[in-house]
C-alpha cells in the first residue's frame, strides 16, 4: 500500500455500532455514570466509549474478550462494568435497600 492510502485510512472515523449512543441519549446517561475518584490517576479512556462498549457486549452477546479494538481494551471495559455493577452504577437497588439478596 502506498503511504497516502494508509494515512487516509487512519483519519477515517470509526463506523458507528448499533449500540452507540446518539448525543441526546448520552446527555441523559452521562449524569448517571460515576465520575473518577479524586486523587487517582487521570482517566485515559472516555467514559462514553466505555458505556458504549458495555452496551455492545449486552446487545451482541459476545464475550468481553471479543470487544472490537476501536473500543477501550476489554479488561478496562470489564473492570468498569464490575465496579459500576457492584456499586449500583449510579442507580439504587431496591432489593439491596430492602435488605434482600440481589
Amino acid at each position: 500500500m502506498n503511504g497516502s492510502v494508509v494515512a487516509r485510512r487512519n483519519r477515517r472515523k470509526p463506523t458507528p455500532y448499533p449500540s452507540d449512543l446518539p448525543d441526546a441519549q448520552w446527555e441523559l446517561i452521562a449524569l448517571m455514570v460515576p465520575t473518577a475518584l479524586p486523587g487517582g490517576r487521570p482517566a485515559i479512556h472516555d467514559r462514553r466509549r466505555i458505556v458504549e462498549a458495555i452496551f455492545y457486549v449486552n446487545r451482541t452477546g459476545c464475550s468481553w474478550r471479543q470487544v472490537p479494538h476501536d473500543f477501550p481494551p476489554w479488561q478496562t471495559v470489564f473492570g468498569y462494568f464490575q465496579r459500576w455493577n457492584k456499586s449500583g452504577g449510579g442507580r439504587s437497588n431496591p432489593r439491596r435497600a430492602a435488605g434482600e439478596a440481589p
